[in-house]
């Protein structure tokens, strides 16, 4: 096995809590990728359950995002409401496996406009919260996979099975998000990506190198040749707790 394909086989390490890694896109400096941990991040972050589920939209943050983002954010937000009602458990359990509603997800959110950071918010770095991207109608990978990851944890996936995943994109050149779903630990992941509209496993999508994942429980980072080590709690990410605090202040809107 080459060191390339070696590093690939990585996605499949340890996917249950003690995930798998990787990095997002745009950023072909890799130092960001160190600059997104903070040291010594100890808080303990109210783990609201329903922190960015489509159930947890207010009316005030609807209307909040439509002076915003114009008065077409509105239905872009009960849109999304109108899909997580359209996939209750039951249904999924009688009509069709996770596997499918990976591919549903994955497409309903890659219909958002992909815009830069630059481009949207004026910033370098900016992880938009999953109704900031349905409602500004526009996002990054990150936000792609960020708003897949809120989405089907509202539609009852367990949290060991998913894993926000920094990559290289090797055609591009440069850093990128996906969303990796492990169906049993230590499988080979389904990849949701907005570059593509097929989840296709890890195995076959050898344009990207694992960097290191995570999800609301731990970081794991991604070695060359060696097993998925975990680095501790997702809290160490400023980005990711950034993100957690906005979903908080979304709620008392």
């Amino acid at each position: 096995m080459s060191a390339h394909h070696a590093r690939i086989a990585r996605f499949g390490s340890r996917p249950n809590r003690n995930g798998a890694g990787t990095q997002g896109r745009r950023r072909p400096k890799w130092r960001a990728y160190l600059a997104i941990f903070v040291v010594g991040a100890g808080a303990a972050w109210g783990a609201a359950s329903e922190l960015g589920f489509s159930r947890s939209i207010t009316k005030g943050l609807v209307e909040h995002y439509a002076a915003r983002f114009g008065s077409a954010s509105r239905t872009r937000l009960t849109g999304w409401q109108e899909f997580v009602r359209a996939h209750p458990a039951e249904r999924r359990q009688t009509q069709g496996s996770e596997v499918e509603l990976l591919s549903s997800v994955n497409n309903y959110v890659n219909r958002i406009p992909f815009l830069s950071d630059m481009q949207h918010w004026g910033v370098e770095d900016y992880w938009a919260t999953p109704a900031e991207a349905l409602a500004s109608n526009g996002a990054d990978c990150e936000d792609f996979s960020i708003a897949k990851y809120f989405t089907l944890k509202e539609l009852g996936v367990p949290i060991e099975r998913l894993r926000i995943t920094y990559v290289k994109a090797v055609r591009l050149n440069q850093a990128h998000m996906v969303l990796a779903y492990y169906p049993v630990p230590n499988a080979v992941p389904l990849i949701l990506d907005n570059l593509e509209e097929k989840v296709r496993p890890a195995n076959e999508r050898t344009d990207l190198i694992p960097v290191y994942s995570f999800n609301d429980e731990d970081v794991l980072l991604t070695r060359p040749g060696q097993r998925a080590a975990n680095a501790g709690s997702s809290l160490q990410i400023r980005l990711w707790r950034a993100l957690l605090d906005k979903l908080e202040k979304e709620l008392l809107l």
